[in-house]
């Protein structure tokens, strides 16, 4: 990490921040045989230059992971550019266009990855809603607010690709379920390619689910997607107040063992009590959102030695 010649108060932030990541206990990865993935909905990340305290306080926590998919990354880059440079000369970025219109909100998602520890493959693509012929035109009949963006890696002997996506809120709790399910149906359809690129396949981001006793977490596992054992026994949630489980990252079991190393939730804002420790000025918990954000990331590690399940299904046939 280059954080360089800060001021005596960001220092102390950080001190205070490290104590907050200490808590969520997220293991070091090891090269070629763990890789440490999250997804973090850093709100409205670029729509609004952010303060030289929060710059750095984001870097801190992206650093703390291999590979995190950022969600609600705008379009503008300037504060993007100025965390990777906080992170250092191996950090690398990946990221979808932004979408104009109302329903896109100028928004893209972004791959922020240590390349020392995974490897990017070549395969960056937005996910697009299914069409159908209509004259000599192929038109889809609804479509993704914001269009999931996908990309694939390599860690150790493990490739992947991994979709990120931020489901739409809305007006109504039936067109993010139908919305939910839309993406489940893409997701089962690019694992059962004859031609795909890999079949294991990582789906996160913010998908405005509250629980994962709702329908809304139905209509996205309704083809096996799952939890990762090491996140099944999370109970706090991913929002501020820790009640919601908005942001999910969900794997098909191809490896279960694989996706039980560990996992949980990054929490560095605790409470309102706590905020003059990264700010000393003093702000109120809504501005404290647009610093860092309305969401805390979640996160998971993943083994990626995988020769001897490799070398088993070789003898299995």
């Amino acid at each position: 990490m280059f954080h360089g010649d800060v001021s005596k108060e960001i220092a102390q932030g950080l001190i205070a921040l490290q104590e907050r990541i200490k808590a969520a206990k997220v293991p070091p990865s090891k090269l070629d045989e763990t890789l440490t993935i999250a997804t973090w909905n850093i709100r409205e990340f670029g729509k609004k230059q952010r303060s030289e305290a929060a710059v750095h306080y984001i870097a801190e926590i992206l650093g703390q992971f291999d590979l995190v998919g950022v969600v609600e990354l705008r379009d503008n880059l300037a504060d993007l550019s100025r965390v990777l440079k906080i992170l250092g000369p191996y950090w690398r970025a990946v990221y979808s266009d932004m979408i104009p219109d109302a329903g896109g909100n100028r928004e893209r998602v972004a791959y922020v990855y240590d390349k020392r520890a995974a490897t990017f493959n070549g395969l960056a693509a937005e996910a697009d809603a299914p069409r159908q012929k209509k004259g000599l035109e192929f038109l889809p009949q609804t479509s993704f607010w914001r269009s999931p963006y996908m990309a694939s890696f390599k860690s150790g002997n493990f490739d992947f690709i991994v979709l990120t996506t931020h489901i739409r809120w809305g007006a109504s709790i039936q067109g993010r379920q139908a919305e939910l399910g839309m993406l489940a149906d893409w997701v089962e359809g690019k694992r059962l390619e004859k031609y795909s690129e890999d079949p294991d396949l990582i789906v996160m981001g913010d998908f405005n689910i509250p629980s994962l006793t709702d329908p809304l977490f139905k209509a996205i596992t309704k083809h096996g997607l799952q939890i990762p054992k090491a996140l099944v026994g999370v109970q706090q949630g991913s929002n501020l107040e820790k009640d919601k489980r908005y942001d999910q990252i969900l794997h098909y079991p191809n490896f279960p063992e694989n996706f039980s190393k560990a996992g949980g939730i990054l929490d560095f804002f605790i409470d309102e009590g706590h905020i003059k420790e990264l700010f000393p000025g003093g702000m109120t918990k809504q501005q404290f959102t647009f610093q860092l954000s309305d969401h805390l990331p979640l996160w998971i590690q993943v083994n990626t030695d995988i020769d001897g399940q490799q070398l088993q299904e070789l003898i299995q046939g």
